[in-house]
């Protein structure tokens, strides 16, 4: 019975999704612009972004330059958005803000097209040109609108980019650590910690630069240990000097004890033999 019941649903279910695009391929081949106006702005408000953006693909060339042209153009713009094609949405935006810079809409149309472009940025591993990008949109927009309704909105998006770009360099600088690149490793955590300094990875960027040095030191020849120790521990004070109760301050006092032990065979007197 229950199984009955179910074959009944999934039946019913397929009819009226047949009907629906049904209806929906008629309205696409309706030459009543009208009619296709009024059917997009029913799917749009239900949601139907894809079906509503073809609708309206048809139709906004017969109302340029009409009453009703800001209002379908911005729906057409944002149902991209919506649907995720992000590189048209903010053409589509953008299009929309040279046509009507005076609209009541343009500051929205202006942040969602640099919305359009944060949203095409992509995760952290990857080439970064198109976060680079997103930044400089958003950025003119606070230019524009620095007070603006968007403002927050649009600063958050920057800050969240940045993080992303800072994400990529730490990663990098990192990576000579795991390749056992000591030095490339502490050139890289320098300039990472010059070009970032309120970055929220400068506690990890100074443990690896941290560890990178006592790598270096516990493993270079006789004449530069001593010197590599100490900056090695010097290193490691300044680290906890910012950061006192460090995730990894376990692992350092460990290899401060380490340092310690190494640097008392340079306390011992020299015997010179005859």
């Amino acid at each position: 019975m229950i199984l009955k019941t179910i074959k009944s649903i999934v039946f019913f279910t397929l009819i009226i999704s047949f009907v629906s695009c049904s209806e929906y391929q008629k309205m696409l081949n309706n030459p009543d612009t009208n009619l296709k106006y009024k059917a997009a702005e029913v799917y749009y408000k239900e949601g139907e972004y894809k079906k509503a953006n073809r609708i309206f693909e048809q139709i906004v060339p017969n109302y340029r330059g009409k009453p009703q042209a800001q209002r379908i153009i911005y729906f057409y713009a944002n149902s991209y958005f919506q649907i995720r094609d992000y590189n048209l949405s903010a053409y589509q935006f953008e299009s929309f803000v040279k046509s009507y810079p005076k609209s009541d809409r343009a500051q929205e149309a202006y942040f969602m097209a640099a919305k359009s472009y944060y949203m095409l940025s992509p995760r952290f591993s990857l080439d970064q040109q198109d976060t680079y990008k997103a930044i400089d949109k958003l950025q003119i927009f606070l230019d524009n609108y620095p007070d603006g309704e968007f403002s927050d909105d649009a600063n958050t998006l920057i800050s969240e980019l940045q993080v992303k770009l800072e994400k990529k360099f730490f990663e990098i600088s990192k990576k000579y650590y795991t390749i056992r690149d000591y030095k490339a490793s502490i050139n890289a955590f320098d300039s990472f910690i010059s070009d970032f300094p309120g970055t929220p990875f400068k506690e990890e960027a100074l443990y690896y630069k941290f560890l990178s040095n006592y790598e270096l030191a516990i493993n270079s020849i006789f004449d530069k240990k001593e010197e590599r120790l100490v900056e090695a521990k010097e290193l490691g004070d300044s680290l906890l000097d910012y950061f006192p109760e460090s995730l990894f301050l376990e692992d350092i006092e460990k290899k401060f004890k380490n340092i310690e032990k190494e640097l008392t065979s340079f306390d011992q007197p020299t015997t010179n033999t005859k």
